[in-house]
């Protein structure tokens, strides 16, 4: 939720900012209108407040009657305004930082640096599918008959895989040694806190859902049950709501999670899209970074989770592109975010094209506003701000790995940062 302060002092910044994320600007206006409306009833009621006070003090009962009367009349007005006032206050997204490059949508992205040697490619490359139905791994025809379309089975080795990847981020990032040392090869002036385990809830209140800033725009993509229940789109929208209404001291901060779950998406806007394999699905198991941090530490912070994501691509030795995602491609909450795609050699039919597996977001205090988080700093309390980031979605780091890791003999070579939680080097068909 944007600061009020500012769109009351500062229209203008405010106006710029949405528009750049493709927003109306005439919302500003609109709310502005509605604000001034509310905030003269508002007064109004005090005043009638203020009279009836009196009025009673005199003992001048019908005087008394009367000024109730037009009291709950302007409240019940009040009410509406405050209603449509709130419904408007909540279409406005986050404004982009000024770092933030300014454009229409992901076309105009700017990839930032690309990392990694693309492998070599042999006469014919196969797809992460076919390597994964051949080696036994991956199951999407049972999946298909269970579960219907975007649903996949992981089988032996695929799922040894899976959990290898979450073995893997949970010793690095609850290690303070390993994350002190990424801190120190970046050059961040930051705490070197490690990040705290967390295996949150999948449903979610749709009060919480909504603080997150996913009901506004977007509510299609996600599940929903008849209890007003929401399930996660991923693990941050249940990890942000832990501490709502609560209020830390400033030497507390930063407070870092790293968190497993099952994640959900209706994939409502992909009609046609990756419909086949496990690149696009409705249900897949994420690990995901979210800090909770003082503004003058978010922006830094922010560069921390990218060089945490980084560390983690590098170590599994896979090439893959940064990308400053522009203004037109953030999301409501997003004030900031940048994507890391990795290079898969065989989409494309073997051709290989970069696809996103990564992303981190700073969502300032859009999030921390509607939640009630803040801090105390000397005599008075600030929002904080709040950050998330991938360290693993897993289904699409297993496509990744897979293409990067095929043999000429059409196995898959295990990464080797990998082999001590599989158990072994390579896999074959005949494994399981």
């Amino acid at each position: 939720m944007i600061d009020i302060k500012l769109l009351r002092e500062e229209p203008d910044k405010v106006k710029k900012g949405i528009s750049s994320k493709n927003i109306d600007p005439n919302l500003v206006d609109n709310f502005l209108a509605i604000d001034t409306s509310w905030r003269h009833i508002i007064k109004n009621i005090d005043d009638l407040r203020s009279d009836q006070k009196k009025a009673g003090e005199a003992r001048n009962i019908e005087k008394a009657k009367q000024l109730k009367v037009e009291i709950v009349a302007l409240e019940e007005t009040l009410k509406e305004i405050q209603d449509n006032r709130n419904s408007i206050l909540k279409q406005l997204p986050n404004l982009p930082l000024p770092s933030v490059p300014v454009g229409k949508n992901e076309t105009e992205n700017i990839v930032i640096r690309e990392v990694g040697k693309k492998r070599a490619t042999f006469p014919v490359l196969k797809d992460y599918l076919l390597l994964g139905e051949e080696n036994n791994i991956i199951d999407i025809e049972r999946a298909s008959k269970v579960s219907g379309s975007r649903f996949g089975y992981l089988i032996g080795a695929g799922t040894l895989m899976e959990f290898a990847l979450v073995q893997l981020v949970f010793e690095i990032l609850g290690n303070e040694k390993k994350i002190k040392n990424i801190i120190r090869n970046k050059k961040l002036q930051l705490d070197s806190k490690p990040f705290i385990p967390v295996v949150p809830p999948v449903l979610i209140k749709s009060e919480m859902m909504r603080a997150m800033g996913y009901m506004d725009r977007g509510a299609d993509e996600i599940y929903s049950t008849q209890d007003d229940l929401y399930l996660v789109g991923t693990s941050e929208q249940a990890i942000g709501p832990m501490h709502a209404g609560e209020t830390f001291s400033e030497d507390e901060l930063p407070i870092r999670y790293v968190s497993f779950s099952s994640c959900f998406r209706r994939e409502a806007g992909s009609y046609g899209k990756d419909t086949k394999g496990i690149l696009r699905v409705h249900q897949f198991d994420k690990v995901e970074m979210f800090s909770i941090t003082t503004p003058d530490k978010s922006e830094t912070e922010h560069q921390l989770l990218l060089a945490i994501e980084e560390h983690l691509m590098q170590l599994l030795n896979i090439p893959y592109q940064v990308l400053d995602i522009c203004t037109g491609d953030l999301g409501d909450p997003a004030a900031s975010k940048y994507d890391i795609e990795a290079w898969m050699p065989g989409q494309k039919n073997g051709e290989g094209e970069y696809r996103e597996t990564h992303s981190t977001s700073n969502t300032t205090d859009f999030q921390s506003r509607r939640l009630n988080i803040k801090f105390r700093k000397n005599n008075d309390t600030e929002y904080v701000h709040m950050l998330n980031g991938t360290a693993f979605a897993i289904g699409r780091m297993l496509i990744a790995i897979i293409e990067n890791y095929q043999t000429k003999e059409g196995y898959i070579n295990v990464p080797k940062v990998l082999q001590k939680y599989v158990g072994k080097k390579v896999i074959k068909a005949l494994d399981f």
